[in-house]
């Protein structure tokens, strides 16, 4: 629970999350070094979440793809293999087709990102067959879902095969807001509505109330402009959804940080400042210290530049006097 009296951090704003989650370090090595039975270790120590978190966080070490590839080749069924060779596919495809909006990408880019995706999901097929109840192979065909275009009944069917076996499941929920969101052909009701339902259906304490907020975040940022966006943050009813999700997840005394609460931890600061609601956003920047997400923050622009602004304005308004 962050309830503590704030009292101004003093360390530089970073995005190395090798400082919140140190089992990163560890795992990035056994990659490199080929080492899969530490790889194994390591995530078997973790509950689903943080091993579907740690899985993405892994795949981003591009030199390990040839080992993976080993390893799927010898064993088709290690869906740990699997997950994180289709990791590693999906951000080469991302990395290929950019972050801009399409009418930006080339018909090439597309062409190549759609192929890569392809790859990826014929892995996750032949990984979803052999343990269909692996959170972080559904969590990845979200993704692919998602980048292939498949719509959104098709994302939904992938969501609820996940959800029999793991109802909370926060990584692959954070997924499925982003088909519902309208940039993915969703509808902003369809996403409130999810985020809602999850929240409550969640225990208290858990971090999943955190979509709430994610979906006020896309609503306000990726929808609207000028004016309507600033008053969608002052908006009451807004306002009181974003204390009741915090009341149930990160202010709530069974709250517990896990691998993915920097992230958690960022959203909540956020909106609060962009709330101008100052105490809750110092308590959180507190303890965050100097850990920073890329999301939301890349919204607005430089992550690492927001995260020290707004800090600041939170802590000067919110903090110690």
């Amino acid at each position: 629970m962050i309830f503590a009296m704030p009292a101004a951090p003093t360390l530089a704003p970073t995005m190395d999350l090798a400082a919140a989650y140190p089992e990163i370090v560890s795992l990035r090595a056994a990659l490199l070094a080929g080492d899969w039975a530490a790889v194994q270790a390591i995530l078997a120590e973790h509950d689903p979440a943080a091993r579907t978190r740690l899985i993405r966080l892994g795949a981003e070490t591009s030199a390990a793809a040839p080992f993976l590839r080993e390893r799927v080749k010898a064993d088709p069924s290690d869906t740990l293999a699997a997950a994180l060779l289709a990791g590693r596919l999906i951000e080469d495809a991302w990395e290929v087709r950019t972050g801009a909006r399409a009418e930006h990408v080339s018909r090439e880019q597309f062409a190549r990102f759609h192929e890569i995706l392809r790859d990826a999901e014929r892995l996750l097929i032949d990984a979803a067959a052999y343990d269909p109840s692996d959170p972080a192979v559904w969590t990845q065909r979200l993704i692919t879902a998602r980048g292939l275009q498949l719509g959104q009944s098709e994302a939904r069917r992938r969501y609820d095969r996940l959800a029999e076996h793991h109802p909370h499941h926060l990584p692959a929920q954070s997924q499925l807001l982003q088909q519902l969101a309208p940039k993915w052909s969703g509808s902003l009701e369809a996403m409130h509505a999810f985020a809602r339902t999850e929240m409550l259906a969640a225990p208290e304490g858990a971090p999943n109330a955190v979509l709430v907020v994610d979906a006020h975040i896309e609503h306000a940022l990726l929808t609207l402009k000028g004016d309507d966006r600033a008053r969608h943050f002052q908006r009451a009813d807004v306002k009181e959804q974003v204390h009741e999700a915090a009341s149930r997840s990160v202010l709530h005394p069974a709250y517990q940080r896990t691998v993915g609460w920097v992230s958690v931890e960022n959203t909540f600061a956020f909106m609060f400042t962009m709330m101008d609601d100052y105490v809750p956003a110092a308590r959180l920047f507190t303890g965050l210290g100097h850990l920073v997400s890329e999301l939301p923050w890349a919204y607005l622009g430089d992550p690492v530049k927001l995260f020290g602004e707004f800090r600041d304005r939170a802590m000067k308004k919110g903090g110690t006097r």
